[in-house]
């Protein structure tokens, strides 16, 4: 409400005939108060801005004290979770050289091991080498005697080739022989 207007209510007041016009005149200036102020019931006094202020400040201070109960919590957490990784960390960084320990004594006997082989395959091969030497040695000297028995046993069949030869050659010339001697003219005889 503005200056003028209050002037006019006042005005109304004082020549008001009787007690109830002058409530009256009261009661439309609230009217008026309320439609110009449409919130006016919502609005808030000073004691209860006061008591709310007050309010709101225990509530602050309260949550600030949980904050900071949370936040130490939350610290404690975070040092634990620190600790039991760290202490995770040297478990793993153990286990890890001990890997790394079993993985070069394996790569060492599997070295000796490796070298062994390779020392059992050269005598072996040295073996076999000899004994396909001896192998040879002993085809050679096979193959010799055999072609020794096969001269022999060549020679054997060419004189008894040529002894039947002789044979069915004088068998033949004794049959020609008697051929002639029979067909030859009997003069000459």
């Amino acid at each position: 409400m503005n200056m003028p207007h209050i002037l006019d209510i006042y005005d109304r007041l004082t020549q008001a005939p009787d007690d109830r016009a002058r409530a009256r005149v009261i009661a439309e200036a609230f009217a008026q108060l309320e439609e110009r102020y449409l919130n006016l019931p919502e609005l808030a006094t000073r004691k209860q801005l006061s008591e709310t202020e007050l309010r709101l400040k225990k509530e602050i201070e309260q949550l600030r004290l949980d904050l900071k109960e949370t936040e130490l919590k939350l610290t404690k957490e975070i040092e634990q979770v620190r600790s039991e990784l760290k202490e995770t960390e040297l478990k793993l960084t153990k286990e890890i050289e001990q890997v790394r320990s079993e993985l070069k004594e394996t790569e060492l006997k599997l070295t000796k091991e490796i070298e062994q082989v390779r020392s059992e395959l050269k005598e072996t091969e040295l073996k076999l080498t000899k004994e396909i030497e001896q192998v040879r040695s002993e085809l050679k000297m096979d193959i010799e005697r055999v072609r020794a028995e096969l001269k022999v046993d060549i020679a054997r069949v060419r004189a008894n080739v040529l002894q039947w030869s002789f044979v069915f050659w004088l068998t033949q010339f004794g049959a020609i022989m008697m051929l002639v001697w029979r067909l030859w003219p009997v003069s000459s005889r």
